[in-house]
């Protein structure tokens, strides 16, 4: 089984995606994972993408699209499928990645759509806070630390990200639906798309998803 998994920043895709993978038992991969992995191996076309981004420029999808199908080809456990997350961010890469594997083990099987309206991403985000020193994540509401400001783990002093503000969000978000919702509507037309209500507690988004997954 081959799944697509979107869904705005806090809409839940990376718990979702640890949760597929691990009883689908299927990769989960990112763009990110295929960028490394090209480049760190010296492939052509990872030589080519590092030659971009080494003059600060986009990587153009026709290089993208043959890195991800390169990598998917390669895979050293091909397992049951995998999870691509992060990919393709555009609808022209959704039609070059159908061109590309139409017909194929490559084929998009389902589509796993995370929604969540704006007020709710805006509180999962701007009550987010990490520790400067070990990384360990909490939130104002559902996870606070014991003392104010400090982390339970190591002491050390949380902070909030730049990002992680309202302001912030609502311009990733607003960048992020220019550029996906042509890419959601595409595959729904094409009937793979499964949309999951996110703002429920992550066992019920996770009962939905595995029904939207092993439904035929």
């Amino acid at each position: 089984m081959n799944i697509l998994i979107m869904g705005g920043p806090g809409a839940g895709k990376g718990t979702m995606s640890a949760k597929i993978t691990e009883k689908y038992n299927i990769n989960h991969i990112s763009t990110g994972d295929i960028f490394r992995s090209e480049i760190s191996n010296q492939t052509d076309l990872g030589k080519l993408a590092k030659s971009y981004m080494d003059q600060g420029l986009l990587v153009p999808d026709e290089v993208t699209n043959q890195m991800v199908k390169s990598y998917l080809e390669h895979l050293e456990d091909p397992k049951n499928g995998f999870l691509l997350d992060g990919y393709p961010r555009t609808l022209d890469q959704a039609l070059a990645f159908n061109e590309l594997s139409e017909g194929t083990a490559l084929a998009i099987d389902k589509v796993i759509a995370m929604e969540l309206d704006f007020s709710v991403l805006a509180g999962r985000i701007t009550g987010r806070r990490l520790c400067k020193n070990c990384g360990e994540i909490y939130h104002l509401v559902t996870k606070a630390p014991k003392k104010e400001g400090v982390c339970d783990v190591c002491g050390g002093e949380l902070y909030q990200r730049k990002d992680d503000t309202e302001e912030s969000l609502k311009v990733r978000l607003d960048e992020y639906t220019k550029q996906t919702q042509p890419v959601l509507d595409y595959y729904d037309e094409k009937g793979l798309v499964r949309h999951i209500n996110a703002d429920q507690p992550i066992e019920q988004v996770w009962q939905d998803v595995q029904a939207a997954l092993e439904m035929e």
